[in-house]
């Protein structure tokens, strides 16, 4: 049997199914975890196979910015695609933009809302925003680093695997 035999044959999906719930159904939820990860990573598209499949707090391996970088040509198209709405989320998809697609190891609140405003989208307050990410739980982001004492220092983020990962699915969602 070829490919083409097997691309849209429904019957063999649901035998496919019906295998991999045979055997999940003998697995505790971490080793399920587990091998969903590794099918990942052998046979699936990293993006919607991560984002929907493995539970929160789960760490993704892998790459997962690649198809990003080449289905988006530029930030505009990646925030719209996002469809952020609150500030916190907002600040969130460019920070991911900066981190991930650019491979900025950190990320400031002066260039997250910079981006935010050519958009048409800046914040009132982007350290405020960020102060929100970093107080979910799990947190989305982390501070890395504060030069200076003062209240209004120059402070130094960074997107956790967590945040990363609520950005790809609010791609994901879009798309689906």
């Amino acid at each position: 049997m070829t490919a083409e035999d097997t691309k849209q044959n429904p019957i063999l999906d649901l035998e496919a199914m019906k295998v991999i719930a045979e055997a999940f159904s003998k697995l505790d939820d971490t080793a399920v975890r587990r091998v969903l990860r590794w099918a990942n990573e052998a046979y699936g598209s990293k993006l919607s196979i991560a984002a929907k499949l493995v539970d929160k707090g789960d760490t993704i391996t892998g790459d997962t910015s690649v198809d990003f970088k080449t289905q988006f040509a530029s930030l505009a198209e990646f925030f719209a695609s996002a469809t952020p709405t609150q500030d916190a989320d907002k600040a969130l998809v460019v920070g991911y933009w900066i981190q991930v697609i650019e491979g900025t190891t950190d990320l400031d609140g002066f260039r997250v809302n910079k981006e935010l405003k050519q958009l048409g989208h800046g914040v009132k307050n982007v350290t405020s925003a960020l102060n929100t990410l970093m107080a979910r739980k799990p947190a989305l982001v982390i501070q890395t680093k504060k030069s200076g004492t003062s209240r209004q220092a120059k402070k130094k983020y960074k997107l956790t695997h967590e945040g990363q990962r609520s950005v790809e699915r609010m791609i994901n969602q879009d798309q689906s």
